[in-house]
């Protein structure tokens, strides 16, 4: 069963009177626990991609399959109830709730849930703070952190919730390589340990070579599918380039 699968899905925007074809026909399916990279230069189309598994979007045609549930037609409360259940967020810019603590900021995504008690909302918090390495800055807001501990909180509050899958957008594009690192280094462990799948959307080397799956994309389309073995990629190539085009997509 796939945690993700994607139907011959394109997605248009407006602009004007001017149409923009973001995405065209993509077909993709996720397997559970995978470490999956999803990379391309500006404008290729991931980030769109990455909004429309996170229900945060919507497809112009095709269907979107969350545990192998269709997505494409939910109200917009059944999407932001699916979203506080099965998927969590990382940004780049860690969106951050500045007025509130560390702590507060990881309860904030589950204070929605109805089924989820105060003392659990505190056991989850105490938890994930604990995973990420920061249960003695519970109490810190994001200006009293570095960039690196403000990312591992986003981190935490992505996890509260208990996602099947958690979407990363450029996560490591606003630190430095060496706090870069680091935090690839503590997602993958948690993709070990708790077993949740993590998509990320990202032109960083780094984030590649921490993954497991990749999928190339350009000007909206799925160029290669890549598996890792060991330290190399085996891919395969997508033949959708414009007619007369014979050149295939290398990584």
């Amino acid at each position: 069963m796939s945690v993700v699968r994607i139907d011959h899905v394109s997605k248009d925007f407006q602009l004007g009177e001017q149409t923009v074809h973001a995405l065209h026909d993509i077909t993709l399916a996720v397997e559970p626990g995978v470490f999956l990279a999803i990379s391309g230069p500006s404008g290729s189309g991931k980030t769109t991609l990455l909004n429309l598994i996170g229900c945060i979007d919507k497809p112009t045609s095709g269907k979107i399959y969350i545990n192998e549930q269709d997505v494409s037609s939910r109200t917009a409360n059944e999407l932001a109830d699916l979203r506080s259940r099965s998927i969590g967020f990382i940004f780049q810019t860690f969106n951050l709730l500045p007025v509130l603590s560390a702590a507060e900021n990881v309860e904030y995504p589950l204070l929605r849930r109805s089924d989820v008690s105060p003392e659990d909302r505190k056991r989850r918090v105490d938890y994930f703070l604990d995973i990420v390495g920061l249960s003695k800055y519970a109490n810190n807001r994001p200006n009293q952190l570095s960039g690196g501990q403000r990312q591992r909180v986003a981190i935490a509050r992505a996890l509260a919730v208990k996602p099947a899958i958690v979407l990363a957008d450029e996560p490591t594009a606003n630190l430095d390589k060496a706090t870069g690192r680091e935090i690839l280094k503590l997602m993958k462990q948690i993709n070990r340990h708790l077993k949740t799948t993590f998509i990320f959307s990202t032109h960083d080397q780094k984030v590649i070579d921490h993954a497991d799956r990749l999928v190339q994309m350009e000007d909206g389309t799925i160029t290669a599918f890549g598996v890792r073995n060991g330290k190399t990629w085996n891919l395969a190539h997508v033949r959708n380039l414009p007619e007369g085009d014979d050149e295939e997509a290398s990584q």
